[in-house]
């Protein structure tokens, strides 16, 4: 059971009959613009609720937490201090990796501080933002990535509402807003330009509109470095639809193809051109890869990295600071379970995406702590929240555990990140 996409009622399901139109505020509406409106005003509360509640939830976090860890500047771009005031409904979201990205913005790479490591379109359209908003780039930010985070929530649900059901769409939705790391998509990070330009690439993909999927895809391999494993798992489902067009007996289907090839590869344009920047820039194509080095990550078995991660999990139970380590655990392992479940359940493409975004991080890790920054990872691999879905909705885990537990797992990692505890 691959293809799980259900039929809508008005979609011609046998034994019923479309309505013609619905009755709104004194008059008739279309039923298919109806459904669309309510998915972007589903999206829109969604978004508005979270976006509420951490503004709060970090304007408070500031103040109750001890200021035990100091904040920790990056070469060319200042720390600000830990200052009592309404400020920090915004500058609580420039943390850790936030100051890199607004760095880059506003002076550039530099050759030997590292900053190769960090993809260049999400620091591009900041630049931009920032001279807009009268050279403000933290402001930019903010705007840039709330903004990409609704569209991005729009997108998924549309998109999982044609692959699964206008019910999986809600569920997808909210498990995605309330993971514990879903924070990074509101702060000053490239997470939520990132998955409106994957989602995008694979609505675009879906409704066989390849060039939309190869410039979305090329924007996202742009964005991050994993995004180059778009690429692949277009080009699984380009010949997926290939095998469905023979099926159905469609005219030249294998014409169809190349095409449907050529634009999958068309996302690695997107690395290639950020690969020949620092080429021209520095003479090393791959300072991109060869700075990754500089976080003091090593190579590693995925399996042996998640057999690290749990036995430091519960050898460090109770711990401080090696607390961290079961925080990382009881994100990842459950995530991982939901990751394997929908590989079964969903289209090869996704199952393939999912997998290798999740296998490549496992195969770099910080000894001293395996599991670091996946749980940031997984936050933009929207098939898991697929999985999650399907689950609830075959009442295999209750909805409304998904969405207690995740949201106080986000509370509290977003109580942690305002206060520059070590959540990456």
């Amino acid at each position: 059971m691959r293809d799980v996409r259900r039929v809508r009622p008005e979609e011609g399901a046998p034994g019923t009959e479309p309505p013609a139109t619905t009755r709104r505020a004194g008059r008739l509406e279309d039923p298919e613009r109806a459904r669309i409106r309510e998915g972007l005003l589903y999206c829109l509360k969604v978004f508005l609720a979270l976006r509420i509640g951490l503004f709060v939830l970090a304007l408070i976090g500031v103040a109750i937490l001890p200021h035990a860890i100091a904040p920790v500047s990056v070469p060319g771009w200042k720390a600000a201090g830990f200052t009592p005031g309404w400020h920090n409904l915004f500058t609580a979201w420039e943390r850790q990796d936030a100051l890199w990205f607004l760095r880059i913005a506003t002076d550039g790479y530099r050759l030997h501080d590292g900053s190769a490591a960090f993809f260049p379109l999400y620091p591009l359209v900041i630049r931009w933002g920032s001279f807009l908003l009268f050279g403000h780039p933290l402001a930019a930010a903010i705007v840039v990535s709330n903004a990409a985070f609704l569209g991005a929530l729009v997108v998924l649900y549309f998109l999982t509402a044609s692959e699964l059901s206008e019910d999986a769409a809600r569920k997808a939705v909210l498990y995605l807003a309330v993971f514990p790391t879903s924070f990074f998509f509101l702060a000053s990070y490239s997470e939520s330009l990132f998955l409106l330009l994957s989602v995008t690439a694979f609505w675009g993909a879906r409704r066989r509109k390849w060039p939309l999927a190869a410039a979305a895809g090329a924007l996202a391999a742009l964005t991050r470095n994993l995004g180059i494993l778009v690429a692949p798992a277009l080009a699984i489902e380009a010949v997926h639809q290939w095998r469905e067009d023979q099926r159905r007996g469609a005219d030249r289907p294998g014409r169809a193809l190349v095409g449907r090839l050529a634009c999958s590869a068309a996302v690695g344009v997107g690395t290639a051109a950020y690969l020949g920047y620092w080429q021209w820039f520095g003479g090393d194509w791959l300072a991109p890869v060869t700075k990754q080095g500089l976080w003091q990550r090593v190579s590693s078995l995925p399996w042996t990295t998640l057999w690290k991660g749990t036995q430091d999990a519960y050898r460090y139970v109770g711990q401080y600071p090696l607390g961290y380590h079961e925080l990382d655990w009881v994100i990842v392992v459950p995530a991982l379970a939901v990751a394997a479940y929908a590989l079964v359940k969903l289209r090869p493409a996704y199952g393939f995406y999912t997998w290798a975004s999740v296998l490549v991080p496992l195969c770099f890790i910080f000894l001293g702590r395996p599991l670091m920054s996946v749980p940031r990872f997984l936050v933009v691999l929207f098939p898991i929240f697929w999985g999650l879905a399907l689950l609830a909705e075959r009442r295999r885990i209750p909805h409304h555990l998904i969405v207690a537990v995740s949201a106080a797992g986000l509370g509290l990692l977003t109580v942690l990140f305002v206060n520059w505890y070590y959540i990456f």
